[in-house]
C-alpha cells in the first residue's frame, strides 16, 4: 500500500483542484442541460394542452432522469402520463388530457406494444359479453346429462361374455388360507344381529 501523499506535496494537491474543478464543471453542464430540456418539454406540454385537437401525444424514447422531468412537468401541468417499452433505452412517455383518460384496455394494448383500436376494442367487448351471457345461461340450465354413444356392456361382450360377471358373484367364496373361513363370516354375521 502506497502511504497518503504528504501535506507539502504542491502537485498532488493541483490535481486534485483540477480534478475537482473539472467534476464541478460537468455537473453544472448536467444541471444545466436539466433545466434545458425541463424547459423544452414544459413549452411542448403547454402546446399540446393548447391544441385542442390532439387528445394525446407520444414522445421520443428517453433515459429515465428525463422520464421523470417529463412526469413531474406533466403533473404540474395537471395531465396525465404513463410510460411503456421494454428496455429503459426504449421506454418512452405518453401523455393525455384528464378529460380523455385512458381506459384499461388502451394501457393494456400500449404495455404490449401494440397501437389502440377502438373499434377491434369495442368488437372484443362484445364478443366478451356475448361468451359471459352464454356461460350465464348454461348455469341456468342447470347440469348436463351425458350419456354414453354405446353401452360397454354391449361393447365388449364378445370379451367378457354375457353372463360371465353375473355367474362369477355367485360363486364368490371366502379364501379360508387369510382367515375368511365360516367362523370367521358367521362372526361377523353374528356381530350385526
Amino acid at each position: 500500500m502506497e502511504k497518503p501523499p504528504s501535506l507539502g506535496d504542491q502537485e498532488t494537491r493541483r490535481k486534485a483542484r483540477e480534478q475537482a474543478a473539472r467534476l464541478k464543471k460537468l455537473q453544472e453542464q448536467e444541471k444545466q442541460q436539466k433545466v434545458e430540456f425541463r424547459k423544452r418539454m414544459e413549452k411542448e406540454v403547454s402546446d399540446f394542452i393548447q391544441d385542442s385537437g390532439q387528445i394525446k401525444k407520444k414522445f421520443q424514447p428517453m433515459n429515465k432522469i428525463e422520464r421523470s422531468i417529463l412526469h413531474d412537468v406533466v403533473e404540474v401541468a395537471g395531465l396525465t402520463s404513463f410510460s411503456f417499452g421494454e428496455d429503459d433505452d426504449c421506454r418512452y412517455v405518453m401523455i393525455f388530457k384528464k378529460e380523455f383518460a385512458p381506459s384499461d384496455e388502451e394501457l393494456d394494448s400500449y404495455r404490449r406494444g401494440e397501437e389502440w383500436d377502438p373499434q377491434k376494442a369495442e368488437e372484443k367487448r362484445k364478443l366478451k359479453e356475448l361468451a359471459q351471457r352464454q356461460e350465464e345461461e348454461a348455469a341456468q340450465q342447470g347440469p348436463v346429462v351425458v350419456s354414453p354413444a354405446s353401452d360397454y356392456k354391449d361393447k365388449y361382450s364378445h370379451l367378457i361374455g354375457k353372463g360371465a360377471a353375473k355367474d362369477a358373484a355367485h360363486m364368490l367364496q371366502a379364501n379360508k388360507t387369510y382367515g375368511c373361513g365360516e367362523a370367521t363370516v358367521r362372526g361377523v354375521a353374528g356381530r350385526g344381529a
